[in-house]
């Protein structure tokens, strides 16, 4: 576990930039937890997440733009996401660059979808700033001041095997359910 712990703090922002450029929240939530054992610094670690985060949904929202073949394969096993997508820029408008941050299974699409409308690049820029900042510290620091929960929660899991695969299993349920039901055809 010490080694897991020193590797983490070494390569740590490293994981934790490219994980965040994915646009994954996970790693933004371990990097709180470490910080509040004293591995990582909070401060740093929200800086390096909303940096990956802000490059990574422009990277996706450049590739629409300018490269569609990108884009066509990605569209093709995700019509139904896709379709939300446009439905909630259709209806929350510049909000979407906020709240697309928090929905899991379509925080990747939205600046796809973006991308291949006549959205300002600009704009999306202007508004992915603090939309990263504040996905950044919002999942930063909820994690640090829960870090004393989140260590005792792995410390009972380690002592517990079985219950990480039964929490894996609902939460990927609970994922599928949202998508089969909010996107099923009418």
């Amino acid at each position: 576990m010490e080694d897991l712990l020193n590797s983490l703090s070494t390569y740590g922002y490293i994981i934790l930039f490219f994980y965040s450029f994915g646009g994954g929240f996970f790693a933004i939530v371990a990097a709180g937890a470490l910080s509040y054992m004293g591995k990582m610094d909070i401060t740093t670690s929200i800086i390096v997440a909303t940096v990956a985060n802000y490059i990574g949904d422009m990277f996706l929202f450049y590739m629409a733009r300018y490269n569609k073949q990108f884009t066509q394969p990605y569209m093709k096993n995700h019509r139904r996401k896709f379709a939300l997508s446009h439905l909630l820029i259709k209806k929350y408008g510049d909000w979407v660059v906020f709240l697309q941050k928090y929905i899991y299974g379509v925080k990747t699409l939205v600046p796809i979808a973006f991308g291949l409308t006549k959205y300002s690049f600009v704009k999306f820029g202007i508004l992915n700033a603090p939309a990263s900042l504040l996905w950044a510290l919002f999942f930063g620091l909820l994690s640090y001041w829960g870090g004393e929960q989140i260590v005792s929660a792995f410390g009972y899991v380690k002592q517990n095997p079985i219950i990480m695969p039964m929490v894996l299993l609902t939460l990927l349920g609970s994922i599928w359910w949202y998508f089969s039901t909010f996107t099923k055809k009418k």
